[in-house]
Formats: structure tokens, C-alpha cells, sequence
């Protein structure tokens, strides 16, 4: 099937072009900067909408203060030249500019995706010939910008090379692995062309491939545009993405219908698509926002933030603008409203401690009492049984007999949390949205005070912001 979003790609390629002579951006060979710092992760659902590496990194800024979105798809790391990853061909991973947006966003709740790939240029799989070289370009990438998510845009004659699918797919298996070892998280997904039945067979053979070598795909997310004629591209993204839930059920025959959808993204091009008779409107957002908040799909995209605005007229094609009636980043406002998602009880049964995004700390009950009121806060992980906490059904988290507990049922930022009997009320129902420990009595989120990594720091209830300080590892 033709993809003729190639050509708006190539055509957004070419505007780095006069960016890079004004200086906006480093070139590849500028000196090596600092790692960007780590990032909150993600939740249930959420909106990140592919961000062009070739624009001003402030379009994410401007995003998020207009419509609270923080969570955007840097679109793309590709080839150099020589197995050298890069933003665009030409600019440093590492780049100034870009890690000082990502440490901006990171600070206020946000995280980002680097999406290898894409249209145009060479993604990585396709330049290193060997699997430990690719397998070092991926590494840098994620370790330079501290990612836990990568996206693989794979589409055009790209999607065609098994030669290259296979080493792609064994190089992020190693890696998956590699970083579980080092007790961090590296989600992995696919970005495939579709049509409005589904994806084709040479994207599911991807995916069986990926699934032999026991890689960990946690996301499927189809470009649901550019189909070659005119339709209703609301109602074509839904039936593909309705397609797609049938075809993962037949790849991951294990996982439940709930599980299924929950591996599912889906990105449109928003406005007229390459396709000029497609385009989808801010009514289709609409209606796949409703359907995707509704099943339970994880991720919401689309082409691309640097598009979501009016052009001066409707109806053209543009790497600026969208060609439809819209205001001002009115795409970006309707799917970030699908962020969040459900929250729902942690799997009963595991046994250890609970680590903290911040620092890595332990949950600890101070001085390992077991007296209704103890506090409960962060210290040095040492393995002792004040560390040592049980995810009971329900929701529950107990340590030493004993309950974690709000103190008196109260729903305020700032009401400190506590070791008291276990009673069954709402006061210690913990719930899991991503990373984040949800009490739903409050609706607040557990949360470090301060924040604060020292020795002693007290664990609180506190509004979810997603920054670091409320991220926690369960035991399994």
C-alpha cells in the first residue's frame, strides 16, 4: 500500500534546513553534552503527539501551558550516516536545546518517547549491520536522553526488510533484558501503517518476529491516515483500531480482551492527510478520543504538533499548519483529555519492598514499629523486614502485620500516611495508574513531602502531578 505521508515528512525534513543555518540546532558533531535528567514514566492513557525534532523544542512548552498536554513523541532519531544515531540526520541526541526542554517538561510532570524511524531517512536497524552495534546506537539514545519508551515508525520499503526487522527486534530483547537486570524499565513499541480493516501481513510478521525472540512489545500503535481515498477518518481510525484488537488476540493469544486494548495506540495525520481528500477534522478527534478513553487504549497520537493550527485556508497541505477549521491547538486539547485513565488494584500476592522513583529509596516504617500510627516514610533500602511489604487483595499494603494508612481517612494535600491496623476502609486502598499509587478515597496520590529523598523524608497524600517523588515499584 502507498504511504504518501512520506512526502509531507521529506517535505518537514527540508525545513531544518534554514533552522539549522539560524542556529537553532547542533549539528551532530557538536560537542557532547550532559544526560537528560529521568523522567516520571507514563499513565494508563495518555496523549503524545509526535513532536518534529527539526522545529523549536518550545512547541512542546507552548502545548502543555495552552492545553496541560506533557507528553509528546520526538519524531525522529534516524542514521547519521555510518551507524550514528541522530535527531534528523543531523543533530546530537545530546543536544543543549533539546535536553534542556526534556529536564523542563520532566520538572513539571511530563516525560518523553523517541520515535526511531519515520518516512524518511535511514532508521538505525537498516545502517548497523550487526546486532551489538545496533544494539550500542539504541543504547546511547535511551541512556542520553534517560528514556523508558521507544518507538519504532516502520513503514515504506523499511517495513519490508526482515533482515533488518530481525536485528531490530533481537538487539531490544538484549536490551530489555539488559536493563531489567539493572532493575529498570524499557517499554517498547511499534509504530505500522494500517488500513481501515487492520494492519497488513507484512506488519504482523514483524510482530511474530519481535514475539520469538520474546521481546516485550507494550504498545501497537497504527498510522491511521493516508488510505488512499476519501472517508469518514474518524470512523476508519476506530474500525482499525477494531481490527487490530482481533489481530493482537491472534499474536498474544495469552492476554485478555482488556489487556489487548490496552496495547493499542492510534495516531492520525490530523487535518488534510497527504491524501488530500482525507482529513480528518477536529469532530473525528472527537469521536477517537471517546472510543480510545472508553476501551481502555493506551496511547493517542498524531501527525504532528507542529501542524496543530489553522492554515490561512482550508483545505491545503501543509508541514505548518492543518488545512481544517480549528483553533490553536485544539487537537492537542481534545487527546490529552484521554490522559490518565483508569486506575486499577496492584496483582495481589507479591512480596518485597517498594522502591521510590526519587533517589531510589525503600518505603520504611520508621524504626520498624508495628504500633498503630508509626510513620511511614523513605530511607535507605537495607532489606529488613520494616521494609518488607505485601500487596494484599483489595488494594491493601501491609508491613509488619499492619496497614498503610492515611491518617484519619483525610483527603487533603499534605495528610501524612501511616502504619495502623488493617480495617478494609477506603483510607488504605491503594491503586495503580502507571507508576503512580492512587488512594481513590482522596483521589490524591502517595508522594515523597518536599520533595525530599533524605533519610526520614514522610510519605504524604498529595494532587497526582506525575514528578518523580510519586513514581513506585511494587513487588511482584
Amino acid at each position: 500500500m502507498q504511504r504518501p505521508r512520506i512526502e509531507l515528512k521529506r517535505l518537514g525534513a527540508l525545513t531544518a534546513v534554514p533552522a539549522l543555518a539560524a542556529g537553532l540546532l547542533l549539528a551532530a558533531g557538536a560537542p557532547a553534552h550532559a544526560a537528560a535528567n529521568p523522567g516520571p514514566g507514563f499513565p494508563a492513557q495518555y496523549a503524545a503527539p509526535y513532536a518534529e525534532v527539526w522545529n523549536s523544542p518550545a512547541a512542546m512548552t507552548n502545548a502543555k501551558n495552552a492545553t496541560g498536554l506533557k507528553y509528546f513523541t520526538l519524531a525522529f532519531v534516524i542514521d547519521g550516516g555510518g551507524c550514528n544515531a541522530t535527531f534528523n540526520g543531523d543533530t546530537s541526541i545530546t543536544d543543549a536545546t533539546w535536553t534542556s526542554a526534556i529536564n523542563s517538561l520532566r520538572a513539571g510532570g511530563g516525560d518523553v518517547i523517541a520515535s526511531f524511524g519515520g518516512a524518511s531517512g535511514t532508521e538505525e536497524a537498516l545502517a548497523c549491520t550487526s546486532v551489538s552495534t545496533l544494539e550500542t546506537q539504541y543504547r546511547r539514545v535511551i541512556d542520553g536522553l534517560n528514556l523508558t519508551r521507544v518507538d519504532f515508525d516502520i513503514e515504506g520499503s523499511a517495513l519490508n526488510n526482515t533482515a533488518a526487522n530481525d536485528r531490530r527486534n533481537a538487539a531490544l530483547a538484549d536490551l530489555q533484558q539488559s536493563y531489567a537486570a539493572q532493575g529498570k524499565r524499557l517499554d517498547v513499541q511499534y509504530t505500522l501503517p494500517v488500513s481501515p480493516s487492520g494492519l497488513e501481513s507484512n506488519s504482523i510478521s514483524l510482530l511474530n518476529n519481535a514475539k520469538s525472540h520474546n521481546l516485550n512489545v507494550n504498545l501497537v500503535n497504527i498510522m491511521t491516515m493516508d488510505y488512499g481515498s476519501a472517508m469518514d477518518m474518524g470512523n476508519a481510525a476506530i474500525s482499525a483500531a477494531q481490527g487490530l484488537h482481533s489481530q493482537l488476540g491472534q499474536i498474544w493469544t495469552g492476554k485478555s480482551s482488556a489487556q489487548l486494548w490496552a496495547m493499542e495506540g492510534n495516531t492520525p495525520m490530523i487535518g488534510v492527510n497527504d491524501t488530500q481528500s482525507e482529513v480528518f477534522s477536529t469532530s473525528d478527534a472527537q469521536d477517537v478520543e471517546n472510543f480510545a478513553k472508553a476501551n481502555g487504549i493506551q496511547e493517542l497520537a498524531f501527525w504532528s504538533l507542529g501542524r496543530d493550527k489553522a492554515c490561512s485556508s482550508n483545505g491545503q497541505l501543509s508541514d505548518s499548519c492543518s488545512g481544517t477549521s480549528q483553533s490553536a491547538w485544539q487537537f492537542s486539547g481534545i487527546f490529552n483529555s484521554v490522559t490518565g485513565g483508569s486506575t486499577t488494584p496492584p496483582p495481589a500476592g507479591g512480596s518485597g519492598p517498594i522502591t521510590s522513583g526519587y533517589a531510589g529509596k525503600c518505603v520504611d516504617v520508621a524504626g520498624a514499629n508495628s504500633a498503630n500510627g508509626t510513620a511511614v516514610q523513605l530511607y535507605d533500602c537495607n532489606g529488613t523486614s520494616a521494609q518488607n511489604w505485601t500487596v494484599g487483595s483489595g488494594g491493601t499494603l501491609q508491613a509488619l502485620g499492619k496497614c498503610m494508612d492515611v491518617t484519619a481517612a483525610g483527603t487533603a494535600n499534605g495528610t501524612q500516611v501511616q502504619l495502623y491496623d488493617c480495617n478494609g476502609t477506603g483510607s488504605q486502598v491503594w491503586q495503580q495508574s502507571g507508576k503512580t499509587l492512587v488512594n481513590p478515597q482522596s483521589g490524591k496520590c502517595l508522594d515523597a513531602t518536599g520533595p525530599s529523598s533524605a533519610n526520614g523524608t514522610r510519605l504524604q497524600i498529595w494532587t497526582c502531578a506525575g514528578g518523580t517523588n510519586q513514581q513506585w515499584t511494587l513487588p511482584s
